[in-house]
């Protein structure tokens, strides 16, 4: 997926100049997240505009603001928007996430985010790429907080991260009393270990007192074992956006 663009089957994403391509994680998480009857949706780091464009497809009447801190991938994202069918419902601000949460009069129904996730690996030599995969401008602990302010009562907050850091943040998040709400496991391979990991959570309040939450789990391996073919559940899944299925 390193090319200027990608096709999909009702939109076209153009991504020379954004730092991070458009890859597997990110149409994971835009065709699995759930916003049931949201009006207003929030994506915070939306690179290409992947995001919002899957979610305005998926979801006609929604609203979709997606908020991006790098120039170069704002003005791709806007002119990806721009080309879409949905221009009219998505709009797309160049800020730093914590300032945009502290000036914001808008309350969502749901936040999603595909973020940035390393923290003490080596970072890349490429100040750009540095952004888009290390967590120092995007912490998480300040992505639950924010998060919970902008929510409506019954928001939903969906992300994709690897294995160790969706672990640490679904602890920090329960600590903090956040409800962990679906989790969609993700391999390669039957035989290879889950690389993935997708977590939908809710705000605090969304529980009755005495009611236990219930966690939906599942496992989705995107290719055959022996690599002959996509597995039927990962075609399910994606076959809204890829035009291969």
């Amino acid at each position: 997926m390193g090319n200027d663009f990608f096709r999909f089957k009702q939109f076209t994403v153009r991504q020379g100049s954004a730092a991070m391509k458009v890859g597997v994680d990110g149409v994971l998480l835009g065709a699995w997240a759930d916003a049931g009857n949201a009006v207003r949706i929030l994506d915070v780091g939306a690179g290409t505009g992947l995001l919002p464009l899957m979610m305005a497809q998926r979801y006609p009447d929604v609203l979709v603001d997606a908020v991006e801190i790098d120039n170069e991938a704002y003005r791709q994202a806007c002119e990806n928007v721009a080309n879409s069918p949905w221009h009219n419902r998505i709009r797309v601000i160049c800020d730093n996430f914590f300032h945009y949460a502290g000036h914001c009069s808008f309350r969502y129904d749901m936040i999603i985010s595909n973020p940035p996730y390393f923290t003490a690996s080596l970072k890349p030599l490429d100040g750009k790429r540095d952004v888009a995969r290390h967590n120092d401008s995007l912490p998480h602990s300040r992505l639950l907080n924010e998060s919970l302010k902008l929510l409506q009562p019954s928001g939903v907050l969906a992300l994709v991260l690897p294995p160790a850091e969706a672990g640490a943040l679904m602890a920090e998040a329960t600590a903090c009393g956040w409800l962990l709400k679906r989790t969609l496991r993700v391999q390669s391979l039957p035989s290879k270990p889950v690389y993935r990991i997708l977590a939908e959570l809710s705000r605090p309040s969304t529980l009755s007192f005495g009611e236990r939450a219930e966690v939906r789990s599942q496992t989705l391996c995107i290719e055959k074992d022996d690599r002959s073919d996509f597995t039927d559940e990962y075609k399910h899944l994606t076959r809204e956006f890829y035009l291969k299925f």
